[in-house]
């Protein structure tokens, strides 16, 4: 059983963070703690101008909201929104707060990902902690 559970959540289509929260919940030791964490990707300063103004406010809430949701009624689970790249932010978070497991959805990978990587691919080749990735 895992004390520290980091469950990092995308929230496209594809992507089952309610399924990664069952298995948090389910591999977490008594008295543990499970945090959902959002990383919101940086946009270029090109396109934040032609975006209407509080666009990035309203859509920080909707996540917000959406991780709400997703926690609610779970002992021992908080909620994390910030702003980076997503697999350094993700490793960065794990490695600065003793995170121990780390419970990552992905996608069924496609020839993009074997020549760029995915956020899960980087996350299971550079973390110093168990990870288990849902597909």
């Amino acid at each position: 059983m895992y004390k520290n559970i980091l469950v990092p959540v995308s929230f496209e289509a594809d992507r089952n963070a309610k399924g990664a929260m069952e298995i948090a919940k389910s591999l977490r030791a008594e008295g543990g703690q499970i945090t959902c964490l959002h990383v919101m990707e940086q946009l270029p300063q090109y396109a934040t101008e032609y975006l209407p103004a509080g666009h990035l406010d309203a859509a920080k809430a909707d996540i917000v909201e959406s991780l709400k949701e997703l926690t609610e009624g779970v002992e021992g689970a908080t909620t994390l929104v910030v702003d980076g790249h997503s697999s350094r932010t993700i490793l960065a978070h794990a490695n600065n707060n003793d995170v121990d497991l780390i419970i990552i959805a992905s996608h069924q990978p496609g020839m993009q990902d074997y020549l760029l990587g995915s956020t899960a691919a980087k996350v299971v080749r550079h973390a110093h902690c168990a990870v288990h990735v849902l597909r």
